[in-house]
């Protein structure tokens, strides 16, 4: 079994996850608990919507918190180190297709994504997972997410990703 993959957040990302996680800690907890106790006062609990869909949004919200927690403690801040010209999770990497196109991506989390200002691609992704420790200049082949076909690219430039 292979080890899992570290998760690499810029400072941006780590600061706006620990904000979100006090937010759905303190301020959050506080008003869907309110709604529920609300809801309870109304009477009968079985066919009370707004109780359910209270005690359904505490449950996704307890879920995001237990997924935050555990980023905010297991993820490492920066880059990771990389050597000079092979990909590494952090980086923007430029690849060219066979048909001479070329895209340029950033190699991070799910996390980097939802604020970034380039297209992210996860280590797992199979772009992501065919390009990570290799170095510019290299060919690799991956297969497509349904496996009906493959590609290949040429790693052409890694640099470092400022956010």
């Amino acid at each position: 079994m292979s080890e899992p993959m570290e998760t690499w957040l810029t400072q941006e990302a780590y600061d706006r996850l620990q904000a979100e996680l006090d937010e759905r800690q303190g301020p959050l907890r506080v008003e869907i608990t309110k709604r529920i106790q609300l809801a309870r006062e109304e009477g009968d609990l079985k066919e009370n919507g707004g109780y359910h869909a209270a005690k359904e949004e505490q449950g996704k919200s307890e879920a995001r918190i237990r997924v935050l927690r555990h980023l905010i403690e297991n993820a490492k801040i920066g880059s990771p180190p990389a050597k000079a010209g092979e990909v590494a999770q952090g980086q923007v990497v430029t690849v060219r297709f066979t048909d001479g196109d070329e895209e340029r991506f950033l190699l991070g989390s799910r996390e980097e994504a939802a604020h970034a200002s380039i297209d992210v691609y996860s280590p797992t992704s199979p772009l992501g997972g065919a390009v990570i420790g290799r170095k510019v200049g290299s060919e690799v082949t991956y297969k497509l997410p349904r496996g009906e076909r493959s590609i290949t690219v040429t790693i052409v430039a890694t640099e470092a990703y400022s956010g």
